[in-house]
């Protein structure tokens, strides 16, 4: 039997939800590390993107408590 998880889908559909505003507000973030990045707006995640022929490709979605050098090789395995 699987059983509901509300946390996780909260935590799902909040990520889903700062992804789907992509649509109105990409471009508009600074850019690290070569990727526009905006941070979620509930849990401490940061939503890495870039913009090709106007459309918005979420590159990475990582946690942001982890260390700044973890986070940077991350980011540079998907450049």
């Amino acid at each position: 039997m699987i059983k509901d998880n509300p946390v996780g889908d909260y935590f799902w559909d909040s990520l889903l939800a700062d992804i789907e505003s992509l649509v109105l507000y990409a471009g508009i973030h600074r850019r690290e590390h070569g990727f526009y990045r905006t941070l979620a707006k509930r849990f401490p995640y940061a939503i890495y993107y870039d913009i090709v022929d106007d459309i918005a490709y979420v590159v990475a979605v990582l946690p942001m408590r982890r260390n700044p050098s973890w986070i940077m090789r991350k980011i540079e395995r998907r450049s």
